[in-house]
């Protein structure tokens, strides 16, 4: 009964890992037919890339933040949201809608917004204003970038935290009201210990897919400027398919599994603790 699983498994995760594995001790430029076997210097190369650790950085800013803004923003919506009715039903479908598009199309929306002759612009300039660089200034492209990933995608977190709250004991809650609690109090006290695992899950959803984003730094952005916004796993496939050094590449996917199964791992293990100490 496990062999099916087992063997979807084997094939679209295991065999992939470890020819990645494998063609990072290689420097593989995609075309040759026996790739040639250069051992740990691919990895001994990334220590001295500049490019890969401005890109660290970046995905590190991008991860922390996007994490942060997409829990906040998740949970405080889904608090508003939590009655049931029609018309929060329809907010909760418009929240959402967002996270249904692709990231490509998401990148390219916002860019025909922010950008330099965008929707913004356009009106801010007819009105004798300056020209605003959301995406022409470093420190602004990559501002915005973070908010346009926390809005494509908090409607997952808004959906994870109702589901949370509505397994709340409502008897807890009436507890605390009748005991004299203010709404605060019984959100800091009951409902928030209560949310424990579902905080724990968005957190580490959230971290893991940040780490990961590549989709829409190449239709917002494309990495600029001045490579200024070029995450790590942009610059992955960059350096794999446009520099023709898959051996390289893989040697940076390879490391940036390890850390994002490390901090994955970490988050998780800290967010165990803190529900353990709330309940003890």
């Amino acid at each position: 009964m496990v062999v099916p699983a087992t063997a979807l498994y084997v094939v679209m995760l295991a065999v992939p890992v470890g020819l990645a594995v494998y063609l990072s001790l290689t420097d593989w430029d995609g075309f040759s037919a026996r790739p040639g076997f250069v051992g740990t210097a691919n990895y001994a190369d990334l220590l001295s890339d500049a490019g890969l650790q401005r890109a660290a950085t970046v995905t590190l800013l991008v991860a922390g933040a996007g994490t942060a803004g997409l829990n906040v923003l998740g949970l405080g919506f889904a608090l508003l949201l939590n009655r049931p009715s029609r018309l929060n039903s329809f907010f909760r479908m418009v929240m959402f809608y967002p996270h249904v598009l692709s990231a490509l199309v998401v990148g390219f929306l916002w860019s025909a917004i922010l950008g330099t002759t965008g929707a913004v612009n356009s009106l801010v300039t007819s009105r004798g204003g300056e020209v605003l660089p959301f995406l022409s200034d470093p420190d602004w492209a990559l501002a915005t970038m973070i908010a346009v990933v926390v809005w494509a995608a908090f409607g997952v977190n808004v959906v994870l935290y109702l589901a949370g709250l509505q397994a709340v004991p409502h008897s807890l809650i009436e507890a605390a009201r009748i005991d004299g609690a203010t709404r605060w109090q019984v959100f800091r006290h009951v409902t928030l210990p209560a949310l424990g695992p579902s905080v724990t899950i968005n957190v580490v959803l959230s971290l893991v897919t940040l780490l990961k984003t590549y989709d829409l730094v190449v239709s917002l952005t494309a990495g600029g400027p001045a490579g200024q916004t070029q995450t790590v796993a942009y610059l992955i496939l960059w350096n794999s398919f446009h520099d023709g050094r898959l051996g390289f590449g893989s040697a940076q996917a390879v490391v940036l599994m390890l850390v994002t199964a490390v901090l994955a791992l970490a988050v998780t293990r800290l967010r165990r603790r803190a529900e353990t100490a709330v309940y003890s």
